[in-house]
């Protein structure tokens, strides 16, 4: 996940700046964190310079990312305290085996692991249901799943509530910004809201009659498909490739949909 800025800053500006972000005054973090207004007032001016563990108390109360975390320990001139480590290390061994554990169990629905920006990382079989409705010059690797989904060459044109799920998507991604205030994800934002859409967008998620979720409907040669997912992250990470991994799973909604799943 990136930085809210792209150059280097003082520690006490990127404080300052992510306490704005959070709409936090002064005295709401100085309290949310137990320290003094005058002693936060002197980290975020350079006055004062904060401990390790002082960088890593506000990083946890401005609920800051593990990668966030790291780049105000660097700005104070202290070591990253979280590793970034590459899934096919031997040390990961247990969490990539998890992962497909997670993936094939869920057959004959389709899964797909994803990460901090929607960049596919591994996927089931069953996700081939919905790959091969897309252009293969969109799952080129780094493949993002939501320009992928929403693209015109892409699974847009397959799904009848391609409007309500736009939405959906746009509105999840708008949510992840509103928290990460990455600029890579602003941008893929504005990628996404420039592809034409020929079906009303609702401005507001309402349901449906029997609507409990929002659902991903979709055009198939054995009719019409319905999904719903979840998403599913690791409890408790202490490695930035972990805590930005996330498991996205479809179910069927409803008994045509499970029918056609379980045949295949």
């Amino acid at each position: 996940m990136s930085t809210m800025v792209s150059s280097p800053r003082p520690v006490g500006e990127l404080l300052r700046r992510w306490r704005e972000h959070r709409r936090l005054s002064q005295l709401d973090l100085a309290i949310q964190a137990d320290i003094s207004t005058r002693h936060l007032s002197f980290l975020e001016t350079g006055r004062s310079n904060p401990s390790r563990e002082m960088v890593l108390h506000l990083s946890e109360e401005l609920e800051l990312s593990l990668r966030e975390r790291n780049r105000l320990l660097l700005a104070a001139g202290y070591a990253p305290v979280f590793a970034e480590t590459p899934l096919d290390e031997p040390r990961m061994a247990a969490v990539h085996t998890a992962l497909r554990q997670i993936l094939t169990g869920h057959d004959p629905y389709p899964a797909v692991v994803v990460d901090a920006r929607w960049n596919l990382v591994d996927a089931n079989a069953s996700l081939a249901l919905l790959t091969r409705l897309v252009s293969p010059e969109l799952l080129r690797p780094p493949a993002n799943v939501l320009r992928a989904s929403l693209h015109p060459d892409g699974l847009a044109p397959h799904i009848v509530n391609a409007g309500e799920w736009r939405a959906h998507l746009l509105g999840r991604l708008r949510r992840q910004i509103a928290v990460t205030a990455d600029p890579q994800l602003e941008a893929l934002l504005a990628e996404l809201r420039a592809y034409p859409c020929d079906r009303p967008e609702p401005e507001v998620e309402v349901p449906g009659p029997g609507d409990i979720v929002v659902p991903l409907r979709l055009r198939h040669q054995d009719g019409e498909l319905t999904f719903f997912s979840t998403i599913a992250t690791f409890g408790t990470p202490l490695d930035i490739t972990v805590a930005e991994l996330a498991i996205e799973s479809f179910f069927p909604a409803d008994p045509h949909t499970a029918k056609v799943l379980n045949d295949r």
